[in-house]
């Protein structure tokens, strides 16, 4: 489109909007719009919002306490509200089960309202649904779905899943999770508060929202078994911040746990970590996984969701099948610098091949791009 145009209204529907992989991804395509998008936020769960600390404050966004709310039992005078409220957008985005009541309001009244476009973004599960779908939830989402104009996946289990349970897929999109993989080819230039290298230190590193299905008191566990020179950074905020420090104490190792809350920019303090570890119960296409790739560090991990097929080859050795296998990946690895140093130089060469964020970015012109009728929101 030709001449000056005004910004674009976008409407995010989120689930949370506390930082994890999703919120992180959504928070850097606002940015990257810049100002050709003007945005509304809404979280299902409205105390959650951390996430908005790494928004660009040139950014023009809102978070709105009168509005609809997201969360509550299903019904069409509340759809009916929420559809409303839709009207004043250009485009909806939506984001995970916590919006799936916008989805299914978007579907209700679009015959009898004139609604803007829906894109939907599915990027995981939390542990009620790890290993299999709640059947309750799998036919609401495919009475929701139909008058999404796309839903975007970051996986190809999630892609698997969509087609199969959901019968989304003709209007599934696999979007591989992206980064600015060049930022993080520096040396760390930020503090982890609370760490202090010492010699012949080894440090493990991770960062997740504090929650349930992230399993992290079972690294906390892990890494107990190590040596006394290792330890463990635990990156992130959430509910389960006491959880995870009363494991540590229970395990003896509360003074070789660093857990400094959420941190912005992990491009510029990631360095201090000499391996990331994961220990998720479900997982998709981890952002943080990219992020640790790029800045050149070797990953242990469970196998789940699309890890083991992210990383180098020579790092598929650590993506573990059992319990087990997790503990001795982590031994491995932290007894042997010139291994870590290695598989490390071969994730950072993959990240930049498959995961820099302007293949990402491109992709997600393209979707909303033609949800909007051709009109662009991002570049020149």
């Amino acid at each position: 489109m030709t001449g000056v145009e005004s910004p674009a209204r976008l409407l995010h529907l989120h689930s949370s909007f506390s930082l994890g992989g999703k919120e992180a991804r959504a928070v850097r395509l606002m940015n990257l719009m810049g100002p050709r998008a003007r945005h509304t936020i809404l979280s299902a769960v409205p105390e959650a919002m951390s996430a908005r600390d790494a928004i660009d404050p040139a950014v023009d966004v809102e978070f709105p306490a009168d509005t609809p709310p997201l969360h509550g039992k299903p019904g069409l005078a509340r759809y009916r509200d929420l559809a409303a409220y839709m009207q004043q957008f250009d485009l909806v985005l939506s984001y995970n089960w916590g919006s799936m009541d916008g989805v299914m309001a978007h579907r209700v009244f679009a015959p009898f309202r004139d609604l803007p476009p829906l894109v939907h973004h599915e990027d995981g599960f939390n542990e009620d649904e790890s290993v299999r779908r709640n059947w309750k939830r799998n036919g609401f989402r495919r009475l929701a779905l139909p008058t999404a104009d796309a839903l975007a996946v970051p996986s190809t289990l999630l892609e698997r899943i969509a087609a199969d349970e959901w019968r989304a897929r003709r209007r599934t999109v696999l979007i591989s999770n992206g980064i600015d993989t060049a930022a993080y080819g520096a040396k760390a230039s930020v503090a982890i508060p609370g760490l202090e290298r010492r010699e012949g230190e080894v440090v493990i590193g991770t960062v997740a929202g504090l929650r349930k299905v992230k399993d992290l008191p079972r690294l906390v566990h892990a890494v107990a078994n190590l040596p006394a020179n290792v330890r463990l950074v635990i990156v992130g905020d959430g509910p389960e911040r006491a959880a995870i420090a009363a494991e540590a104490a229970a395990c003896g190792i509360a003074d070789r746990l660093v857990m400094p809350g959420f941190m912005a920019e992990p491009a510029r303090w990631i360095g201090h970590f000499d391996l990331f570890a994961l220990s998720s119960q479900s997982e998709q296409a981890p952002i943080a996984v990219i992020e640790a790739m790029a800045a050149g560090l070797p990953v242990v991990s469970p196998d789940v969701g699309d890890v083991a097929a992210m990383v180098a080859p020579d790092n598929r050795h650590f993506i573990a099948d059992d319990e087990r296998g997790f503990h001795a990946a982590l031994a491995e690895l932290t007894a042997d610098r010139d291994l870590r140093a290695r598989i490390g130089a071969a994730n950072r060469r993959i990240a930049i091949d498959r995961f820099d964020e302007s293949t990402m970015v491109a992709a997600y012109e393209n979707l909303y791009g033609r949800a909007l009728k051709g009109r662009r929101l991002f570049g020149g």
